[in-house]
Parts: structure tokens; C-alpha cells; sequence
């Protein structure tokens, strides 16, 4: 079910497990390494992919190594350099300086993966909204069709929403798998704020919100180093005025690679109406 995770200090250690009761498919960590610090990872039956936020790490998965990767300072400074860690094999980071922060996300898999690079210039990104519509979000895919056949069904975006704007709409949400119109994914948002004492909103809630029976909606405020865990419904998103937002996304297909989004019925006339929807769309497929 859907969960609120508050920003903590995690010490290296899971924030998401595979099957850890409210996820079935997914796995997140996030590791804070000081100059000469290192971090082993292994995690059975599961992909992963390891995002530098800032600073710099040398990474080797089994007996393949990447040296000095990050180059940015912060998620605020340009695109993610990153490595797909595949399946199988420990993964070690070794921080190459102060500061260092990697987010580390990952899926459950039964097939065998070989690790490679993504570099910030590999990294699509598509602008969805407009200041307009109040929804002016830009999404930066580090691990998306770029990866076809070279991973399983995890995917991994960055995205930056302007002040005051809403992300994830139209509502939609992608929790049954039915062909052409919705395939099933888990989905993991990580907030931060532009000033860091910003906030916003998530809301999560099920089609059949007000029907007997039907699954209380939810709707939380949203913090700096938060982390939102969805498993069903329509889950939009908005940032509180004056503060930017960014949301690391990990997404976990349950039976495919493919995301398609169902938009919530009575809201899907907005698609025409704010711009880059079928782009965005096109780019999770």
C-alpha cells in the first residue's frame, strides 16, 4: 500500500527492500560516502543502477570498474553520469571525494544483465506543462529506452518541476496490467526542495475513492529527503510556491519493460490542454 517514508539518515543502509511489505519489486538506497569511503552492495535477484547526485565515486561491479564518475556538485548542476550495475555481481563504491552521494535504485530481475555507463550526454530529456497550466516539469530519463534490451524492467528518471507546479498530471496511474491501455508498475518518488525548506503535496487515491469499501484517499505533506512509496492508484504531485522540486523516480514493471499510464477519466480532456503529455508518454514506452 502506499507509504510515506520521512527523511532520515539511513546510514548506508535500504531505504526499500524487494517485498518489504509495502513494495513488492522495488529497492532504493541511498549512500553518503566521505573522500576514500566505500560501500558494497549486493542484492540477489535484483538490477540496480547507481545515480551520483553529487561529488564523485570510482564504481567496479565484479571485475568490470568505472572510474570518476559524477560531475556535478549537486542534482541542482546539469544531468547524472551513472552505472547500470546489472545483475549477479557485487557492486563496490569507493567515494573519490568529500560529499559524495549516490542514490542507488533497483527492481527485482530473473535475467542476467552486463553493467554499463550512462553519461550525462546519454541522458534524455523531455519538457512537459507550461507556466501556464501551472505544471511546467522537465524529465531527464538516465535509465529508459536508452537501455532496451540491455536491462530488465526498471526505469530511472530525474525531475525538476518549476515553483508552484504539479507533476504526475493529469492524474494517471499504472497499477493493472491490461494492454494497450496500462501496463503495472511500483513507483518510488524521492523529494528535494529548492530552497531545502520547501514543501509540497502528494496525493495518492483509487478510482473508486468515495465508493463503500474503497481505499481511503491520502494526501501528505512532502519534505526535503522524503520518500513516497506507491503501489496503486493516481498519485499527482505539486510543489508549493516559491520552491523548486525534484524527484528522483524509480519505476519497476511488474511483467514488462513499457509503461503506459491510464489518465484518470474525468481529467483526460487536460491532455490537449498542457503541452508534452504524448511525448512524455512515448518516452516511458
Amino acid at each position: 500500500m502506499p507509504r510515506l517514508l520521512r527523511a532520515c539518515d539511513n546510514r548506508n543502509q535500504p531505504l526499500v527492500q524487494l517485498r518489504d511489505g509495502a513494495l513488492e519489486l522495488s529497492y532504493f538506497n541511498r549512500l553518503q560516502l566521505r573522500a576514500g569511503e566505500s560501500h558494497t552492495l549486493e542484492v540477489p535477484g535484483c538490477e540496480l543502477l547507481c545515480v551520483v547526485l553529487s561529488g564523485q565515486a570510482g564504481i567496479a561491479v565484479g571485475g568490470t570498474s568505472f572510474e570518476r564518475v559524477g560531475r556535478r556538485a549537486n542534482i541542482w548542476d546539469g544531468p547524472a553520469d551513472s552505472v547500470y550495475c546489472g545483475t549477479g555481481a557485487p557492486v563496490i563504491v569507493r567515494a573519490l571525494c568529500d560529499g559524495t552521494e549516490i542514490a542507488v535504485a533497483g527492481g527485482i530481475c530473473g535475467g542476467l544483465f552486463a553493467p554499463f555507463r550512462i553519461t550525462p550526454e546519454e541522458v534524455e530529456m523531455v519538457e512537459v506543462g507550461s507556466a501556464a497550466t501551472h505544471s511546467r516539469r522537465r524529465i531527464f530519463h538516465i535509465l529508459g529506452q536508452n537501455a532496451t534490451g540491455r536491462a530488465g524492467n526498471l526505469l530511472v528518471s530525474e525531475l525538476y518541476a518549476d515553483a508552484g507546479c504539479w507533476s504526475g498530471y493529469p492524474p494517471h496511474k499504472h497499477d493493472t496490467e491490461r494492454p494497450p491501455e496500462e501496463t503495472a508498475f511500483e513507483e518510488i518518488y524521492h523529494y528535494r526542495f529548492r530552497p531545502e525548506t520547501g514543501f509540497g503535496a502528494q496525493f495518492c487515491y483509487e478510482e473508486q475513492a468515495g465508493v463503500p469499501g474503497a481505499a481511503t484517499p491520502q494526501v501528505v505533506m512532502t519534505r526535503h529527503g522524503d520518500t513516497f512509496l506507491v503501489d496503486r492508484g493516481y498519485h499527482p504531485t505539486v510543489a508549493s510556491p516559491g520552491h523548486e522540486a525534484y524527484i528522483f523516480t524509480i519505476l519497476v514493471g511488474a511483467h514488462q519493460r513499457s509503461l503506459v499510464q491510464s489518465f484518470e477519466p474525468q481529467h483526460r480532456h487536460l491532455m490537449a490542454k498542457i503541452p508534452g503529455i504524448d511525448a512524455m508518454r512515448s518516452k516511458f514506452k
